[in-house]
């Protein structure tokens, strides 16, 4: 009896069980569960299929390369330095044109600096003094310009002074930027950008490929033409919310992100590049302590002495900093299939909530859980449960 027994438990891991369906005459239920369905269609076709793509593979994997070149001439004539003309070498850092680069604007100038001593600024907190012991010997003055003599130079006794350094001197001077290079906003910068995305072997430019000369004479325009790759920098801060004007005095930096977004499906010339501005030295809250872009550098020189000296430039300007992203996406049956197949699962949804409803919320769930769940009862022969099977 017991080997039978045992026999008959393996056995009925064999047998199929089917679900039970009752039917319950409820309109308010049915209507909520066709609701449901619907919006879970909606779902998987409207927001799935349509809007996310669903159905297809996605490469957001992008390679990029980015080149740009600038133009432009201005002219400047200061005290220090007389007459200037201003080229695309002068006023553009890096000169290789990479896709950050920083255009000069405006500049301070201390020309002539020589190796030797003289006073540290008195806007150097840490270079003020009252007496030579506030001056150590051999001393870097925190953030100033050299090394501390040991002297502590002072106009009279009862006034601070600040210490003798060893650097370059005379030291940075100290007043007030005004822009300089009045037309740089007419400036244009050509951005050459190149993408691939290696999972589809598919690479592009945002460059036209045409032959005709005439091609890059143009200037971007969003509708008039949007595959121009030269862009006037007083147009592109205008784009970003901004007047370049404003922003030549202290500077600042914009951010030029070029985004694709290619479906591979509509073919190779539906995928386009988009432009979008944006000013990243100032934060949401707007706030101006930190806002601006500055840099130092000097040139270098040797009198007929052999002596070295240099002018030092304090350089106000734009920093432009080119970013690309984007995804391409193409049919395929495995994404397709995941797709549906989840969607499928949530009809899932709508049963379960409308049982929820009709056994335990509604007046009559206990006659709709008498018929949707059986109780077998133990039969006169001794059987421990009654089972109904389907024979073949």
């Amino acid at each position: 009896m017991a080997a039978s027994g045992c026999k008959g438990r393996l056995l009925s891991f064999l047998d199929y069980k089917t679900e039970k369906y009752v039917v319950a005459k409820n309109k308010k239920v049915g209507i909520l569960y066709r609701l449901i369905q619907l919006s879970i269609i909606g779902y998987i076709i409207g927001w799935v299929f349509f809007s996310k793509k669903g159905y297809q593979e996605k490469d957001e994997a992008i390679q990029s390369t980015v080149i740009t070149k600038l133009k432009g001439v201005s002219v400047t004539n200061t005290s220090e330095s007389g007459v200037l003309v201003w080229g695309p070498e002068d006023y553009v850092i890096p000169p290789q044109g990479e896709a950050v680069l920083f255009v000069v604007t405006n500049f301070l100038e201390t020309p002539n600096q020589k190796l030797g001593y003289c006073a540290e600024s008195p806007k150097v907190l840490d270079g003020l003094c009252q007496e030579d012991e506030d001056c150590q010997e051999g001393k870097l003055v925190v953030s100033g310009h050299g090394i501390m003599s040991g002297r502590c130079l002072r106009r009279d006794e009862n006034s601070t002074g600040t210490c003798e350094i060893f650097g370059w001197c005379p030291v940075e001077r100290q007043f007030k930027p005004r822009s300089l290079l009045t037309n740089a906003e007419n400036f244009t910068i050509y951005i050459k950008n190149f993408i691939q995305f290696p999972k589809f072997k598919f690479s592009k430019s945002n460059i036209l490929e045409t032959t005709d000369v005439s091609y890059l004479k143009c200037r971007y325009d969003e509708k008039l033409h949007p595959y121009c790759p030269i862009f006037r920098l007083g147009d592109i801060t205008a784009r970003a919310g901004y007047n370049f004007n404003d922003m030549a005095t202290f500077g600042g930096s914009i951010g030029i992100q070029i985004r694709w977004d290619c479906d591979l499906d509509k073919g190779y010339s539906e995928c386009h590049p988009q432009y979008q501005f944006s000013r990243q030295d100032i934060s949401a809250s707007n706030q101006t302590i930190a806002m601006g872009f500055n840099l130092r550098h000097a040139r270098y020189y040797k009198n007929s002495a052999g002596e070295s000296y240099r002018s030092l430039y304090k350089v106000y300007g734009v920093r432009f900093n080119i970013m690309v992203n984007g995804r391409a996406g193409m049919f395929n049956i495995v994404p397709t299939a995941i797709s549906v197949g989840s969607g499928l699962a949530l009809m899932g949804v709508g049963v379960f909530l409308c049982d929820m409803i009709l056994l335990y919320i509604m007046k009559n769930g206990t006659a709709y859980r008498e018929r949707k769940f059986e109780g077998s009862q133990p039969s006169a022969a001794g059987d421990s449960h009654e089972k109904t099977s389907l024979a073949s």
